[in-house]
């Protein structure tokens, strides 16, 4: 019997039972529909955050506390205010253009009785407006005397606005942080989310008011650094380096309790953390898929059960064990492969339509990405399970005797 016969015999076999078939790889298109969706997602979120952080610029290095190898160093203090002068002196680090601190402030906003958590942020206004390009819709930012003076004013996001003064104007009114007041002198105007904070949701304070009225400390959460050239970019880590070490009082094989990032290194870092929970969550929904080829092997031995008739009479009529258990895994193979289709196609409109809702309602920026791997993987992993879970049932199906088969009721 050849190829094309076969093939054309499965497909009516198929298409005899369409609502059994159809339940049959329900598993099967449920568990590449979530590969899709969650890899799609996955790009999704990855090509959201590398925009966010190339915006910066590629001319900029972070310094942040901790070794790296985790989240924890961001609640360190080994970045102080003495790290920071010494970074800014010429002779140490000749090619740094500008060095802006952060501090974050965990606390709550209030005015007139009316509280708001927002991300307040201790830092210097112009920093996040050059990068970011969000100039205040109204009022005007403070400035590097507000730094030096340790002025008490903040800008703020039009969330943190309509939260605390709803239709009153909130420049020049007082907000308390932390039992300190200060006046509001500009709103940014709505720009959601940019790399790890929300513009909306944002409220910045210069960094030396930050330390000395609301944290008490000369720790900073990073500093982030400007550099003259991006082809200074490894000269500046290693002086960088160099500086920290030496005003850390690090000898030599020491490891360091800090770490200085380009954001090519950051992006990379980013890609592979997102590639990893992808991996992780395309693992567990493949789960499903397991339980499908189940089903499907199930479904087949009763098929088989069902047709015995028939292959008695195909085996009386010269179909070898061979032709019979090839046709059985075809139908298998074929049944699983169509769920793949239909779980890519069903998959695809799930993610582009949770990438529309994201992008329109909860992230700017977010694009869908169709995952030609989760798609290509979907396919192949389906079809191969149906070559996997078929093997018995076609197994069972050709080692059945054409006598007994025919007298079969």
């Amino acid at each position: 019997m050849n190829t094309e016969h076969t093939i054309k015999t499965a497909i009516a076999a198929l298409r005899a039972h369409t609502s059994r078939s159809l339940l049959t790889i329900l598993g099967i298109v449920i568990g590449v529909a979530a590969i899709v969706v969650v890899m799609a997602l996955g790009k999704g979120a990855e090509g959201l955050i590398l925009n966010e952080i190339n915006s910066i610029g590629a001319d900029t290095v972070v310094i942040q506390p901790g070794t790296g190898d985790d989240f924890t160093g961001f609640l360190l203090q080994t970045i102080t205010r003495e790290d920071l002068e010494a970074v800014q002196e010429a002779q140490r680090v000749p090619n740094l253009v500008s060095a802006t601190p952060v501090a974050v402030i965990p606390d709550v906003a209030v005015y007139d009785g009316s509280t708001y958590r927002p991300t307040i942020m201790g830092s210097n206004a112009e920093f996040f407006i050059d990068s970011f390009d969000i100039y205040p819709e109204s009022g005007v930012p403070f400035g590097d005397d507000a730094v030096e003076s340790q002025a008490r004013v903040a800008l703020i996001g039009v969330t943190v606005r309509d939260e605390l003064f709803g239709e009153e104007d909130p420049i020049g009114k007082y907000v308390s942080i932390k039992n300190t007041r200060f006046r509001v002198e500009g709103v940014f105007p709505e720009s959601g989310s940019r790399l790890f904070f929300n513009v909306d949701e944002l409220v910045i304070v210069p960094w030396t008011t930050a330390q000395t009225y609301l944290l008490g400390t000369k720790h900073f959460n990073e500093i982030i650094i400007k550099v003259d050239d991006t082809q200074n970019l490894d000269k500046v880590v290693f002086d960088l380096t160099t500086t920290l070490r030496e005003t850390h009082g690090i000898d030599p094989g020491e490891e360091d309790d800090f770490v200085v990032r380009t954001q090519q290194a950051l992006a990379e870092q980013v890609t592979v953390i997102l590639s990893v929970l992808t991996a992780f969550l395309t693992a567990v929904v493949a789960i499903s898929l397991v339980v499908g080829g189940v089903g499907i092997m199930n479904i087949m031995l009763v098929s088989v059960t069902e047709r015995t008739r028939e292959i008695g009479l195909r085996k009386a009529l010269g179909a070898t064990r061979g032709d019979i258990r090839t046709q059985f895994l075809y139908e298998a193979v074929m049944l699983t492969a169509i769920g793949g289709i239909l779980g890519v196609l069903i998959g695809t409109v799930i993610a582009f339509g949770a990438s529309l809702v994201l992008s329109l309602y909860v992230i700017d920026g977010w694009a869908f990405t169709f995952p030609y791997a989760g798609a290509v993987i979907g396919v192949v992993v389906s079809a191969g399970v149906g070559l996997l879970f078929g093997i018995y049932p076609a197994t069972q199906a050709s080692q059945k005797s054409p006598m007994e088969a025919l007298r079969y009721e």
